[in-house]
């Protein structure tokens, strides 16, 4: 059996090595984070690879190019880039409000990311400890007892009982001071919050943030173009930080995409080799989404291995598309296909409808996506689909995934909430 893991990986790309294409994106994030003042923005769709770009960030703010030299940005990578001390934190739909968020992060323990391992040993209680030459006129009485010649201070980076965001606040001053400056000599902390759009009530994050990024604190956020809405709205200088950090993941186009699979191959090294056509096929099932190109990827490498094959022709690639014609191929997605159609036939047959659909631009970032109700109507008069507005609540509810969204640019306006669920309704079989 070869391990499909060894080429395709349906997890984060954390390794500069495996990550492929997107040369302007990087060439943006490496000006963001060589921009003192910036609040880095990575947005997009679902499955289009943005959680690995922000990988790919934390490695390049930790002073690794290696993703700009293959990349071949070489003599674009600043003489002394700055480099930064990093938290990473993965959000999740647990997390209620920005205060809540702030809470997970300041008892964050994860070795490699977490913003506790950077809070210095004694931080929790005293992290400085300072005597005045002398005693100011003005000086509290039970400071001054504490010494006979001068005043004893300590500062303190620890819990405050009760306020989340202060302690927050004074966990982050102490790492810069004691840290970034003090013993690690860095530029500057770097705070990336990954999968953001989870997060529904972000009211005061905005304000937060603003009020923290300077040339010395600089935070990332990944997650849908919602989510710099959300920021700009709870403080409008957010769209002042985000004019030099907004960097806009689209899908990629057929030779990146095609390069995924010719990546896979190299990683393989002899033990497998991909067929063109078959090639050609996954990209335009794939339509630009990385994600996507990796789950048929890993499933052609399971497929062949069990053939006792080691080349993926166009026999393994129909027999993987017989899987997900089934429905077997990929449990969680076909899990929530079953939960948006429920028992009904006209549900999903109007569910097809919609993903079938012509994708056509929207109103902001040329991005693509957008349902239009009237075409949807018109085709499902043509295949005989009754009671359509009695079927759409279900597929906008989220009781049952929520596999839709309304769109408010505009009346009977809807996209799916995940594009890679659409690409899988469009090759399942009714």
């Amino acid at each position: 059996m070869i391990d499909p893991e060894k080429g395709f990986t349906s997890d984060v790309i954390t390794d500069p090595n495996r990550f492929v294409g997107r040369i302007d994106l990087i060439r943006s994030c490496m000006q963001a984070l060589n921009s003192p003042n910036s609040l880095i923005a990575i947005y997009g769709k679902r499955g289009v690879g943005k959680s690995s770009l922000l990988r790919q960030v934390q490695q390049m703010a930790l002073g690794d190019y290696t993703l700009a030299t293959h990349a071949g940005l070489n003599h674009e990578i600043p003489i002394k880039p700055r480099k930064y001390l990093t938290v990473f934190y993965t959000c999740d739909s647990i997390i209620e409000s920005g205060e809540a968020l702030v809470s997970r992060l300041c008892n964050d323990q994860d070795e490699e990311d977490g913003l506790l391992r950077l809070v210095p040993h004694d931080g929790k209680e005293i992290v400085e400890f300072t005597r005045a030459k002398e005693v100011s006129a003005g000086a509290d009485l039970k400071v001054v007892n504490w010494g006979a010649k001068g005043v004893e201070t300590s500062k303190y980076a620890r819990v405050v009982e009760g306020d989340t965001v202060q302690t927050f606040r004074n966990f982050v001053s102490s790492i810069v001071q004691h840290q970034v400056k003090g013993r690690m000599k860095r530029d500057g902390l770097l705070i990336l919050l990954d999968e953001f759009d989870v997060l529904e009530n972000k009211r005061g994050l905005g304000s937060l943030i603003k009020s923290l990024s300077s040339k010395d604190i600089k935070f990332g956020i990944c997650g849908i173009g919602q989510d710099l809405t959300d920021l700009i709205e709870d403080h409008a200088s957010v769209e002042r930080l985000l004019e030099q950090g907004a960097i806009h993941v689209k899908t990629m186009p057929t030779p990146e995409a095609r390069n995924i699979l010719n990546k896979a191959e190299e990683l393989f090294k002899g033990e497998l080799a991909i067929e063109n056509d078959v090639k050609d096929e996954i990209v335009r099932v794939s339509q630009g989404y990385p994600y996507f190109i990796q789950m048929i990827g890993k499933s052609c490498v399971s497929k062949a291995s069990q053939l006792g094959l080691q080349t993926i022709n166009m026999h393994v690639y129909n027999r993987v598309l017989e899987d997900i014609k089934g429905g077997v191929a990929f449990p969680t997605l076909e899990s929530s296909y079953q939960r948006a159609i429920g028992n009904s036939e006209a549900r999903q047959m109007l569910l097809h409808l919609m993903a079938e659909q012509p994708e056509e631009n929207t109103l902001f970032h040329e991005d693509v996506g957008r349902i239009f109700l009237k075409k949807v109507r018109s085709d499902a008069e043509d295949f005989d689909v009754d009671y359509l507005d009695q079927n759409l609540p279900r597929l906008l509810d989220k009781k049952f995934g929520s596999v839709i969204r309304r769109i408010p640019e505009g009346q009977g306006i809807y996209e799916f909430t995940n594009p890679v669920f659409r690409l899988y309704v469009n090759l399942r079989v009714i």
